[in-house]
């Protein structure tokens, strides 16, 4: 069989299973029976298990938390393990986020490339090597999750019930491969404000945030003094005084990965307001352990390894009664110790009050191994590209919760921001064949091995 033809073929169906998942907006809700993450989560679970059920796989609902289809025979099992859960979204959407809206070079929509459009490329390679390889000595499942974007509990669940990979990957970052992920420490610190009257700013905590809008008592700050600030770090806002002073504050919205391609609006907002004289605890507390930095380099954080330094990221701002609370993402480097880690934030951190502590070990795997070269070559053998190597990325996978398993794809080298995480979010059509074809290549590797 010619595989470049075969997997061309296989593209139509490919948009298809994209447009059928893109249509439901699953982002976490609140749970019900039989849906631990939301309805509409569940929707979307269930509709991408009756595809796979219509290519005759053998399928399974893992109550909800996640679902898989697997091919073959044998003790070994190769996994490819992905998520249908998206992150919310903003009225900046040119069209609707929830309809696949195809061009001639893109497809757009919310999860065309974060992730269920790099799901859909996983399927279609499923399809091919079952095709390929109908008499095949290991098992291939591919794993569809429903929480990812909010803390992973999905596949922790199903591991507990179906357990573990012997080879596997997850196509939710980029090519050639990840072999190494940061560490995280999430958290929400609670500071007490007398100024803040309301405040809603961010969509989630691994998002930079867009824009912020806050009331503050009247005369608090000197207004003049604020919009020198603002025009000084080239900012945009609104500014309407009343009875109260509203304020909204424009950034950039990025990954929490890579805080630098942001402009985070809650930290410009709260950082200009302390420089233009506002007296409030907590707007004094932002700006002087944050302010308007994003390695961590106020609370004696910005350390680095040969792999990378270490990011910080305030993802969400809202009112809690008389508090104001704010979600910390951070992502330390992978030879970090994660107690040493944790102890330097608390330090840095002082005395407030903070929640929801959650940490994550760092995750290196061997870039020699053969998981990780098996992959590397799938990508060679597809692209001729040998310049770009495996790397170590600030982005948390499912690769930390899943044994022997490593991120691999979809994005390519050079391609362009496709707004991952952001409002018309993308992925560029060429990279659906591309991609495809490459998981093809290396399910075939790994079942050779």
């Amino acid at each position: 069989m010619d595989i470049k033809k075969r997997v061309e073929q296989e593209i139509p169906e490919i948009i298809k299973n994209m447009k059928t998942l893109v249509s439901f907006p699953s982002m976490r809700g609140e749970p019900e029976e039989g849906a631990p993450f939301g309805i509409e989560n569940r929707k979307c679970l269930d509709a991408a298990l009756a595809i796979l059920d219509g290519y005759g796989f053998k399928t399974k609902n893992v109550d909800g938390y996640a679902g898989y289809a697997e091919v073959g025979k044998g003790e070994k099992l190769i996994g490819m393990v992905g998520h249908l859960d998206v992150v919310p979204v903003s009225d900046g959407w040119t069209n609707d986020p929830f309809t696949l809206i195809e061009t001639e070079d893109a497809l757009y929509g919310r999860g065309t490339s974060d992730d269920k459009g790099p799901m859909c490329c996983a399927i279609g390679a499923l399809r091919i090597v079952n095709e390929l390889r109908p008499d095949m000595n290991k098992r291939i499942r591919v794993v569809l999750g429903c929480n990812e974007e909010s803390g992973s509990e999905c596949i922790r669940y199903y591991v507990k019930k179906e357990g573990h990979f012997d080879y596997g990957f997850t196509p939710d970052a980029s090519f050639p491969g990840i072999y190494g992920e940061k560490g995280m420490i999430g958290a929400k610190v609670l500071l007490p404000t007398t100024k803040i009257l309301t405040i809603k700013g961010g969509d989630a905590s691994n998002v930079v945030p867009g824009i912020v809008t806050m009331t503050l008592e009247k005369g608090c700050v000197d207004t003049n003094a604020l919009k020198d600030i603002f025009a000084k770090h080239n900012i945009r806002y609104e500014l309407n005084e009343t009875d109260v002073l509203t304020l909204t504050v424009y950034g950039r919205k990025a990954h929490a990965s890579t805080p630098d391609l942001g402009v985070n609006a809650i930290l410009h907002a709260l950082t200009a307001l302390y420089e233009a004289g506002c007296d409030d605890e907590a707007v004094k507390y932002m700006a002087t352990h944050f302010g308007r930095t994003c390695h961590g380099e106020l609370i004696d954080l910005d350390v680095k390894d040969d792999y990378g330094n270490l990011t910080l990221n305030i993802g969400v701002a809202s009112k809690v009664e008389d508090k104001v609370k704010f979600t910390i993402d951070i992502r330390f480097p992978v030879t970090m110790k994660l107690d040493d880690m944790k102890q330097r934030f608390l330090n840095g951190m002082g005395d407030v009050e903070l929640v929801d502590l959650g940490l994550v070990t760092p995750l290196f795997f061997d870039p020699n191994s053969d998981l990780v070269q098996s992959l590397y070559q799938s990508y060679v053998d597809v692209t001729g590209d040998t310049q770009h190597k495996p790397e170590v990325i600030g982005g948390g996978t499912y690769a930390k919760t899943i044994n022997n398993t490593i991120a691999f794809g979809v994005e390519f080298p050079n391609d362009p921001d496709v707004r991952m995480h952001g409002d018309d979010e993308f992925i560029p059509k060429a990279n659906l064949a591309k991609a495809t074809e490459i998981y093809v290549h290396a399910l075939l590797k790994l079942l050779d091995l």
